[in-house]
């Protein structure tokens, strides 16, 4: 008999987080579930990983019906998918999910975002990895109408693996699952953050700043992630993890680097 595939299942916003309640609750029909997972925010930590702290793991219960094996971690989504691969689980994932993430990982947000980090860890794993994300920031978000999008997605990897190196960025619109019009396989879009730094005083008069900016999308081709999510698609963007921009090689070899 075929065992169920193991399904490591991690996030950015914390354990608690409704997002992974509901990806939890979609990936236990499909696979034998554990969950390592932060025990608190980490958006917006990119691929950070701890080395100059104690890293702590611990088993938890959040639902005391539940068999599932769930364990809070003190580190970074990079960090509980090195320790749950390494020390939580005896054989390695059949798959990587992280999320569902609150808001976008849509564009240039992929860099930053905790819950592509933890992906991009376990393909480099060789663990075939979906990070999942709603475009709704709000702890109260409705991550219903993404299940049966999840689910399809899911079985998907399942069943065809990913291609070498690459891991998925799905991102879901803000929308009932009836006015969802499908999925789209996108490119990520050229876009950008023009920050702005608010310079405020705290009440011993020390100056810190808060960081806010507006999201810039220049980007008027075709067939992007952005422009999918604005007309209700799914959107889904293979992410590679080889950073190497193999187009320049050519012209930085003409260079006189050599005497």
């Amino acid at each position: 008999m075929n065992k169920r595939p193991l399904i490591l299942v991690t996030n950015d916003d914390g354990i608690t987080a409704p997002g992974i309640r509901h990806l939890i609750s979609i990936m236990k029909t499909l696979g034998e579930v554990v969950v390592v997972a932060p025990d608190r925010p980490q958006s917006g930590m990119g691929h950070a990983i701890t080395i100059s702290d104690n890293l702590y793991c611990d088993p938890v219960t959040i639902d005391k019906y539940s068999e599932i094996k769930e364990y809070s971690c003190s580190g970074t989504p990079a960090d509980c998918v090195k320790i749950g691969t390494q020390e939580i689980l005896d054989r390695q994932p059949d798959l990587l999910v992280s999320g569902i993430n609150h808001g976008s990982n849509a564009s240039v947000n992929v860099i930053y975002s905790g819950t592509m980090s933890a992906a991009v860890e376990a393909g480099i794993e060789g663990i075939p990895a979906i990070g999942f994300s709603l475009l709704d920031y709000s702890m109260e978000a409705d991550f219903k109408p993404t299940t049966k999008f999840v689910k399809r997605i899911t079985q998907q990897v399942l069943a065809h693996g990913l291609p070498e190196g690459c891991v998925l960025n799905v991102n879901f619109p803000v929308a009932e699952s009836s006015e969802i019009k499908g999925i789209k396989v996108c490119r990520q879009a050229k876009a950008h953050w023009q920050e702005q730094f608010d310079k405020r005083s705290n009440p011993q008069g020390r100056d810190y700043y808060w960081l806010s900016g507006e999201f810039i999308n220049n980007d008027k081709g075709e067939n992007t992630d952005i422009e999918a999510l604005e007309q209700n698609y799914v959107s889904v963007v293979p992410v590679q993890f080889d950073l190497t921009a193999h187009r320049a090689m050519e012209t930085l070899n003409k260079w006189k680097l050599n005497d």
